[in-house]
């Protein structure tokens, strides 16, 4: 009995301390694997600052030096920080914003260098250095001054920490501009020796940017000295280059907290934005604030995966999937509309930054999964934009349209919206929006309608291969709208658009090749070459976007087995040395360019001829070599949401082919497992059995314990709740022949 009764008391302390350790695993917080850094470094052009999920804004450290490696303001290899702006774009190839420039300084160091246009710097290691969601510090090491960030949505907020000093500063910089972005107007009123407000209107990719805003701070400054044009003058001051100097006698270790409320509409939004989001100046509790609203965001897709660093790879894409599109209206609805007057949205929160011919692709379905609620926010927000300019988006930012790009993909964005039942919108008035984008006459949407593709304009960079498959894309989505709504002769039109992709089919070089206005195709045609017919890249790359015709693209190409043989070449015809790539030219797999988002639905097409297997083996190698943790872990810009959007529903097993289809293709997924918590109270779980490096090909697949043999999921049976299981094993299973949903077919 003596020997039975130790065996059990081990027992128990044995199962108390599985137990407890269970709970310490438990308690990790998910935004402790995030590493902001991921991007800062080659050509990710992302920023380590402080924002919280879809936030107006983005406080993050500005080098001061204009380039394209700085494009989002800070570069990894740099070693000077020149101030902390308020507003940054995320992993883009657009140089604008960089707004409200912020520097402490003291009378430690007083150098300049022409580089920053003689602003005040100073140089930093890292370190010294730290970044997670919504937090940011750096020690200024030449003025041993540490600065911190942390953000609401619509305040950011820095704490600088002084040494003792009578000489101390802070300096706001509304004149400071970097890349493309240039000021206009600007503004400075000194309310009081604690307050100052005013506002930095500027033109750049953003042709009218306007942010109004409101400073608060901590302790009350001794004095100031106010600018215009570098020449000292009084408050107010008004002019397209002001600043003001704020000047305190600090003590060893004294801290300044300085809360920025922003605004597009008006100083009283911003106002209000401070009063709302932070009413205190308690640093350490807004910055808890904000971990918190990243840690219920993180918290959405609990994973369990043996690599860490894996782990901290997909926690840090989930991460940057939210970084845009940015909140654009204040607590009141006002905000800078894209007819460049005040406007107001009524029962939604207005978003902007719509990065749509990257982002339409992967990063808008995965809102539709994880964040519903605010897709419909971001669909009424395309409509606000519609009503304001006649069209819908292209690439829209701070209430303004910058056409950049091509497409009309705000359209695949709506229409998969709606046919996943995110309806909390107006369809009548989406489906005009719809129809006034695809029929406007620009951006040669005439030329495509007149002559059934876009044709080749040799003075111009014209991109139209490009074009005509992209608006073809869109042409089904607004078909399948428009059967919806019971609009039959819309539904033909746009049918038969759909399938202008054939018009720019040679058979000769087996290739979408450009064609003159004539209908006769160019002379002198070289696939590999980036030349003015393809937007960013060959024609290697955009054969493959007709995402909602596969079987359509299989059969003119000669059949499923013509069609892998090209498929294999694209992953196998490598550059030669003598090639010259361009910029976006990145994360190249033969032809295949994962830097660049044509591209990215191009492994997944293999389950279409039923090889899935080849899919299952090139997802493994892109997601194994194309992400790393590390500054240079983006092998091409981020693209507000794209990249990470890939990487996140790959390592999960599934990815959006045809993205307004409601169908993901398999994959291979690199978790161990996941659990997906949806808005709609379900969850829905994914179990990888036998998963390694080594095991990369499923060998069978199963839904709520029932096998499949399909090489898909529909949105419809994630939403639902559910498992999903697959069997992992070293070898291609290719012995089941699992079908694929056809690509033009929906399944709402």
């Amino acid at each position: 009995m003596k020997k039975f009764g130790l065996i059990y008391v081990c027992f128990v302390f044995l199962l108390f301390q599985c137990k407890e350790s269970k709970e310490v695993i438990d308690q990790v917080k998910l935004t402790s694997f995030v590493n902001p850094f991921i991007g800062t470094d080659g050509p990710g052009n992302t920023y380590p600052g402080a924002t919280v999920p879809f936030g107006m804004v983005q406080l993050s450290p500005d080098i001061g030096i204009s380039g394209w490696d700085r494009i989002a303001g800070y570069f990894y290899k740099d070693s000077i920080i020149t101030g902390f702006s308020h507003m940054h774009l995320s992993g883009t190839g657009a140089g604008d914003l960089y707004d409200i420039l912020v520097m402490p300084t003291n009378s430690r160091f007083s150098e300049r260098i022409e580089a920053n246009h003689f602003k005040p710097f100073s140089s930093f290691s890292h370190d010294h250095e730290s970044a997670s969601p919504g937090y940011y510090s750096v020690g200024l090491l030449d003025y041993g001054i540490k600065a911190e960030l942390t953000a609401t949505e619509r305040t950011g907020i820095h704490k600088y920490t002084f040494p003792q000093d009578d000489n101390s500063q802070i300096h706001i910089d509304l004149g400071y501009a970097l890349n493309w972005d240039s000021p206009t107007d600007t503004h400075i009123n000194v309310v009081d020796n604690s307050t100052i407000e005013g506002y930095r209107k500027s033109t750049g990719w953003a042709k009218d940017q306007r942010v109004y805003f409101v400073i608060k701070l901590s302790k009350p400054f001794d004095s100031y000295q106010i600018f215009k044009n570098d020449t000292l003058t009084t408050s107010p001051v008004t002019g397209k280059n002001t600043k003001i100097i704020l000047n305190y006698a600090t003590l060893e270790g004294e801290a300044i907290v300085l809360k920025t409320g922003l605004s597009s509409a008006d100083i009283a939004g911003a106002q209000k934005s401070i009063e709302i989001e932070a009413p205190n100046f308690d640093f350490d509790s807004l910055k808890n604030e904000a971990e918190a609203k990243w840690e219920a965001e993180l918290s959405k897709i609990k994973i369990t995966i043996a690599d860490e660093t894996k782990k901290r790879i997909f926690y840090t894409m989930l991460y940057q999937s939210m970084l845009a599109p940015t909140l654009l209206s204040d607590h009141n609805g006002n905000y800078k509309g894209a007819n460049d007057l005040t406007m107001k949205a009524d029962g939604f929160d207005r978003y902007d930054t719509f990065s749509l011919w990257d982002t339409y692709r992967a990063a808008h379905p995965l809102y539709t999964i994880l964040h519903p609620n605010r897709v419909s926010d971001m669909v009424n927000s395309m409509l606000a934009h519609y009503k304001e300019t006649g069209l819908l988006p292209v690439w829209s930012m701070q209430g303004n349209e910058t056409n950049m790009m091509i497409g009309y993909h705000a359209v695949p964005v709506i229409v998969d919206a709606y046919f996943k039942g995110i309806k909390d919108f107006d369809s009548e008035l989406a489906y005009k929006g719809c129809i006034a984008s695809a029929t406007d006459h620009s951006r040669q949407i005439d030329d495509y309608m007149a002559l059934g593709y876009v044709p080749v304009d040799e003075h111009d960079e014209n991109w139209s291969v490009s074009k005509t498959l992209e608006y073809a894309y869109d042409d089904w989505c607004i078909a399948q709208f428009a059967k919806a709504l019971g609009k039959t002769d819309d539904y033909n039109t746009f049918s038969k658009r759909s399938e202008y992709w054939r018009n720019l089919y040679d058979s000769e070089s087996n290739f979408m090749r450009p064609k003159l206005k004539d209908g006769t195709f160019v002379a002198n045609f070289i696939p590999k070459d980036y030349s003015p017919y393809f937007c960013e890249s060959n024609a290697w790359q955009y054969f493959w976007s007709v995402q909602h015709n596969i079987e359509g693209l299989t059969e003119i190409v000669g059949g499923k087995e013509r069609f892998e043989k090209k498929l294999d070449s694209m992953f196998t015809l490598h550059p030669l040395a003598e090639d010259v790539l361009p910029i976006f030219s990145t994360g190249m797999i033969g032809q295949y360019a994962h830097g660049n988002e044509p591209s990215h639905h191009v492994a997944y097409l293999y389950n279409y001829i039923e090889k899935p297997w080849k899919t299952q083996e090139l997802v493994r190698e892109i997601l194994d070599t194309q992400y790393q943790n590390e500054p240079s872990g983006h092998c091409g810009n981020e693209d507000c949401g794209q990249m990470s959007s890939w990487y996140v529903f790959s390592a999960l097993g599934f990815y959006p082919v045809n993205p307004a289809q409601g169908v993901y293709a398999f994959g291979s997924p690199i978790i161990d497992s996941a659990t997906i918590t949806l808005e709609n109270g379900k969850t829905f779980t994914v179990n990888a059995l036998n998963n390694s490096k080594e095991n990369k090909y499923i060998q069978s697949i199963s839904l709520n314990g029932a096998l499949i043999e399909r090489n898909y999921i529909t949105h419809k049976e994630i939403m639902e709740g559910g498992k999903l299981e697959f069997t992992m094993g070293s070898q291609p299973n290719k012995t089941t022949k699992n079908s694929m949903a056809p690509s033009s077919k929906l399944y709402n």
